[in-house]
């Protein structure tokens, strides 16, 4: 049987309908932290979001969401992972579209 880790996990103190929950992720750090509170604040049905990582020598971060008009908090956190995958995705295609073109400058140390 294979041991599965929690990736997430909803706080304590979350309202009843999730308008307002702290989530927190886990091996995680200011990178996505940053990006998904990015990608949230986009939401104008989002009215407050900020993440914090309790102490540098625990890998995970706290993610706090509140929601206008009683919306679910869980929704708009999966939504924005959803568009945060598909902006990765495209960054990755032009990435990988521009390395294939050979159209960038290249450096060749000499010895």
């Amino acid at each position: 049987m294979t041991d599965v880790t929690q990736k997430i996990k909803i706080m304590k103190g979350a309202s009843p309908d999730l308008s307002a929950a702290t989530y927190q992720i886990f091996d995680e750090s200011h990178t996505m932290g940053n990006a998904l509170r990015w990608m949230l604040m986009k939401n104008p049905k989002v009215e407050f979001c900020g993440y914090s990582v309790p102490h540098p020598s625990e890998n995970l971060i706290q993610l706090r969401i509140q929601m206008y008009d009683g919306l679910s908090s869980l929704d708009a956190l999966l939504g924005a992972l959803s568009h945060l995958d598909d902006v990765c995705d495209s960054i990755e295609d032009r990435y990988r579209a521009s390395l294939a073109s050979g159209q960038y400058e290249q450096w060749q140390e000499k010895s």
